[in-house]
């Protein structure tokens, strides 16, 4: 109890030193509360995108790998020749891997027509994605309907003339009607349209949205183009509970023997997964992390040394006080507590002053650019535990010279 309250009238010396001189006090938690706020808003944007990226790879399925002539990556020393003169995925290759493959729960053939204009009545809109499809494709993608349906198993089998439509397509050509049942025309044909999707927005990192694209079956599109001109990609999602490495041996298998290559050559296909792209984007965000956390440490020190040349001044201006608080009886470690207490809390302080423009700048960034900002309850943590390290070590030597004081002389400094 003794100490409790030792403990609590330090607390109380400290917050009174503090709040009778305002000025120095804001000017000290400044470097705080900068070093501090570029730390967490750098981890704070590295967890957004991050999380985007992450929603951008479910979308494309987290599941599924991808089969293509090319394979991801790019950047650097790309390889390029190397990859140039291999075959295209074939409709064959991907009757070849339905037949055969045990692992899968669905194969689909993605063949995507870029940059089409589709029309209806007098409205045009530009610049769509066309997106030719066999029937499994639903299981590769987590589709959402605002109206209507996807394709039947006839419609997929027969290459009907029927088309569903993202929802900034579907506003552009139906402004003030229901676009199901309705007649478009693009690649020299009419469609029906049998479904809108629900609108995802577009994606910081990767814009994988179904917003601005128009899916037809596939079979239709082979009756109006040449599907090997236009990259075709065979994808195949994994079945639950299979590890991918097992689902990617056994499609390495299958199209070495549908392309009959023999044992010493190479493969004439790449083999994608989205595990590409969030192992090269993991290298650059460590990056980010490791400068962002470095130049927020520099600031903090420097807010540091800052606020222990307050110590040391406020020692010098509480001299008299010391030796009188000495000279009633009170011992050396609360007079160290006093100072000690003050300086952490100046850098607690401005500690929380920065989270509190980083929680701030957040809600902001939401109401006006509707962005979810991710800031992790362990960063947080952190902040608070480097803000008291700070104010540990800027207070502890000012607070050793003042604790060793002699009363007497103290008391005769004023």
């Amino acid at each position: 109890m003794i100490f409790l309250k030792l403990f609590l009238e330090s607390f109380r010396f400290a917050f009174t030193a503090l709040r009778e001189n305002k000025t120095r006090t804001f000017l000290s938690l400044l470097g705080v509360t900068i070093g501090i706020m570029t730390i967490i808003g750098i981890f704070s944007a590295v967890n957004t995108l991050r999380a985007n990226l992450e929603s951008s790879v479910e979308k494309l399925g987290s599941r599924s790998i991808y089969i293509q002539k090319w394979p991801w990556g790019g950047g650097g020393e790309y390889p390029w020749w190397r990859y140039v003169n291999r075959p295209e995925p074939t409709i064959h290759d991907f009757d070849q891997l339905q037949q055969r493959m045990t692992l899968a729960d669905g194969i689909a053939l993605d063949v995507g027509i870029q940059e089409k204009t589709l029309k209806y009545l007098n409205n045009n809109v530009e610049n769509v994605y066309v997106d030719a499809v066999t029937h499994d494709f639903y299981k590769i993608r987590n589709l959402e309907f605002e109206a209507g349906r996807y394709f039947t198993d006839s419609e997929s089998e027969r290459g009907s003339p029927v088309v569903i439509l993202g929802a900034v397509v579907a506003r552009g050509l139906f402004p003030n009607a229901d676009p199901i049942g309705k007649t478009i025309q693009f690649l020299g044909r009419r469609f029906t349209v049998i479904g809108v999707f629900k609108e995802e927005g577009e994606g910081m990192l990767i814009d994988v949205s179904l917003d601005n694209i128009a899916v037809i079956p596939l079979n239709f599109a082979r009756n109006v183009i040449n599907v090997r001109n236009f990259g075709p990609s065979i994808i195949v999602n994994a079945k639950d509970g299979i590890p991918l490495d097992e689902v990617e041996s056994e499609i390495r298998g299958l199209m070495r023997s549908i392309h009959r290559l023999s044992p010493r050559e190479e493969d004439d296909f790449a083999l994608n997964q989205t595990t590409i792209i969030t192992a090269q984007l993991d290298t650059m965000f460590k990056m980010v992390n490791t400068a962002g956390f470095c130049i927020g440490i520099l600031s903090v020190l420097v807010g540091g040394f800052g606020i222990a040349n307050i110590m040391f001044v406020s020692v010098k201006e509480r001299t008299h006080i010391i030796g009188i608080q000495k000279s009633l009886g009170a011992k050396n470690y609360f007079i160290l507590s006093q100072f000690l207490i003050e300086s952490v809390a100046l850098c607690i302080i401005g500690g929380l002053m920065g989270l509190s423009v980083v929680y701030g700048l957040a809600f902001l960034l939401k109401v006006f650019a509707g962005i979810g900002v991710v800031v992790h309850l362990d960063e947080v943590v952190l902040a608070i535990f480097i803000s008291t390290t700070i104010g540990l070590i800027s207070g502890i030597i000012p607070a050793v010279i003042a604790s060793k004081l002699d009363p007497v002389e103290a008391i005769r400094s004023k």
